[in-house]
C-alpha cells in the first residue's frame, strides 16, 4: 500500500473502519454506498477500500446478498473491539458520514413516487409521504404522459415535505 496523507494507512485499519461504518448503518448498502462511506479519510484510495471490503467478506466479517454488503455477527462483534484504534478525526467523520446515510435512507423510506399506464393508455402516479406510522399525504393524479409522470415523481421525491407544509398552510388559510 502507498502512503497517502490522512490518519488509515494500512488494510487493517481500512477494514477497521469498514466494521466501524457497517456497524452503524439500518441495514445492508451497496458497494458503492460503502466505498463513498469509507472514503472518508485522504489515506484511503478507491481500490485500497475495494480490496479490503472483498478481504472482508473472504473473511465472514461482511456478506453479500443481491449485490448488497451487510455486516455477520462475527464482523460485528471483531468491529466493536477493534474500532477504538481508528484515530477519533476519523471516527467523527465516519459517524456523521454514517448518520446522514440513515435520514437519507429514512427519508427515502417514508417518501413513495410511483406511476401506472392504465389500460387506455392514460397515466395515473400515486404521491405519498408518510410519518413512519402511516401516510400523511396521498395523491392520485393523471399525467399527459409517461415522462410528465416521471417529472412528478422526481418533483415530489425532491420537495415532499414543502408540498406537505404549502397544502397544510393553503387549506388552513
Amino acid at each position: 500500500m502507498k502512503r497517502n496523507f490522512g490518519f488509515i494507512h494500512d488494510k487493517l485499519e481500512i477494514k477497521i473502519l469498514v466494521l466501524f461504518i457497517m456497524r452503524r448503518l439500518p441495514g445492508p448498502v451497496m458497494f458503492s454506498e460503502l466505498t463513498d462511506l469509507t472514503m472518508c479519510d485522504d489515506g484511503i484510495n478507491y481500490f485500497d477500500c475495494a480490496e479490503c471490503i472483498a478481504e472482508l467478506v473472504e473473511t465472514g466479517h461482511l456478506r453479500v446478498k443481491d449485490g448488497e454488503y451487510s455486516i455477520t455477527g462475527k464482523g460485528a462483534r471483531n468491529g466493536e473491539i477493534a474500532e477504538n484504534g481508528i484515530p477519533m478525526s476519523v471516527r467523527m467523520k465516519a459517524d456523521r458520514g454514517a448518520y446522514a446515510f440513515r435520514a437519507a435512507k429514512s427519508r427515502d423510506a417514508e417518501i413513495k413516487a410511483k406511476h401506472t399506464i392504465d389500460s387506455d393508455g392514460s397515466v395515473t402516479v400515486n404521491l405519498a409521504l408518510s410519518d413512519g406510522i402511516g401516510n400523511i399525504l396521498s395523491i392520485d393524479m393523471y399525467a399527459a404522459n409517461e415522462q410528465q409522470a416521471r417529472a412528478l415523481e422526481r418533483g415530489f421525491r425532491k420537495n415532499a415535505e414543502k408540498i406537505y407544509n404549502d397544502m397544510i398552510d393553503m387549506l388552513l388559510d
